[in-house]
C-alpha cells in the first residue's frame, strides 16, 4: 500500500479538499480514495487528522429526489416521537434521556409541568 502525502494543518496545496469543503462547493468524493492527509499536532495526544480528496476527481452531489425527501422527513419525525407517551415532542428526543423531558422529569402535578 502506498503511503499518503502528509501536510501540516492549513498548508495543503491547491486542488485538495476535505469532505466538508467538497460539500460546500456542491461536490462529493465520488468513490475516489483518500489522496492525502492533514495533521494538526496536539499536546499530550496524537495529532488531529483530516483526509483530503482531489477536487478534479470529485463529482457533483446527487440531487434529492421526492422519495429521499419523504424518507428524511419520516426519519426526523421518528426522532421527535417520545417512546414513553407516543407524542411528538416538537424537538429531537435527547439520546441521554431516551424520552421527552416531561416524561423524564414528571412534575408533582402530572406531566404537563408547572404552568
Amino acid at each position: 500500500m502506498a503511503t499518503l502525502p502528509v501536510y501540516r494543518w492549513r498548508l495543503a496545496p491547491d486542488g485538495y479538499a476535505t469532505r466538508r469543503q467538497l460539500r460546500a462547493h456542491g461536490l462529493r468524493p465520488g468513490g475516489q480514495d483518500v489522496a492525502a492527509q492533514l495533521e494538526r499536532p496536539r499536546r499530550r495526544r496524537g495529532p488531529l487528522v483530516a483526509y483530503l480528496y482531489r477536487v478534479d476527481l470529485a463529482l457533483p452531489v446527487r440531487p434529492m429526489t421526492p422519495g429521499r425527501w419523504a424518507a428524511l422527513a419520516k426519519a426526523n419525525a421518528a426522532r421527535r416521537l417520545c417512546p414513553a407517551c407516543r407524542h411528538d415532542a416538537g424537538y429531537v428526543i435527547p439520546s441521554s434521556l431516551g424520552m421527552c423531558v416531561p416524561c423524564a422529569y414528571p412534575g408533582p402535578h402530572g406531566s404537563e409541568g408547572n404552568t
